[in-house]
């Protein structure tokens, strides 16, 4: 599939109040060459929904769908940043906010690199999700509300974490004593209650194809 040369990278310099003695070096090789080589275009699919609604699983059987197509993939998961980039981070309306922020940085800088990032994360302000959007080029920032009710989400609860949260033993729980934001505009919603993981993973593929990201 051809990529369009001329199309602007993701990565955008952001004005800010950095020290003057620091300075914006551009790539010799850019975001359009790198894709063109890669034969598809790059993506941040950003998957958001509550604990339980099937984020890591959709993201992870989503990363191995498009491997077989000879995709260049890879899934940012919440939990598994928590473990390094994010460790020093908590809960509070604020840590959440950093956490985000860190993982919008990061996706940037995967899909300048010709990457389809997937990212598996609560994120539940939308205020935060938009940041992000921000941050990436238009056509990039794939908003993908993994749309699951809170009844399955507590069934499910693979983790024991709503039974934690109701005990009193988890502050901050999205959802329970925390609140989730849902998208107003996602490019794309997937009913993780109605459909297989199968048929999820299958949308979010017809899309990616509807939009020409990918063969």
């Amino acid at each position: 599939m051809p990529v369009d040369d001329n199309r602007s990278s993701p990565m955008i310099a952001q004005k800010s109040s950095l020290p003057s003695n620091i300075t914006w070096h551009d790539a010799g090789i850019n975001s359009a060459q790198r894709q063109k080589l890669n034969g598809h275009k790059s993506g941040v699919i950003w998957l958001t929904g509550l604990s339980g609604s099937g984020k890591s699983t959709l993201a992870n059987l989503l990363d191995a769908a498009l491997h077989r197509r000879k995709v260049r993939s890879y899934v940012l998961d919440g939990d598994n940043l928590r473990h390094g980039l994010n460790r020093d981070l908590g809960f509070s309306a604020t840590d959440r906010k950093e956490n985000i922020r860190r993982v919008g940085e990061t996706a940037k800088l995967m899909a300048d690199a010709g990457l389809i990032v997937i990212t598996a994360f609560i994120s539940p302000y939308r205020s935060d999700r938009d940041a992000v959007r921000e941050l990436i080029s238009p056509g990039v920032f794939i908003e993908t509300w993994i749309d699951c009710s809170l009844e399955i989400c507590r069934q499910r609860d693979p983790k024991g974490l709503y039974k934690k949260a109701d005990a009193g033993e988890i502050a901050d729980f999205t959802g329970i004593s925390a609140p989730y934001e849902p998208p107003l505009n996602p490019e794309i919603t997937v009913c993780s209650d109605r459909l297989s993981e199968t048929e999820a993973v299958a949308e979010i593929i017809a899309f990616l194809q509807s939009l020409e990201i990918i063969k």
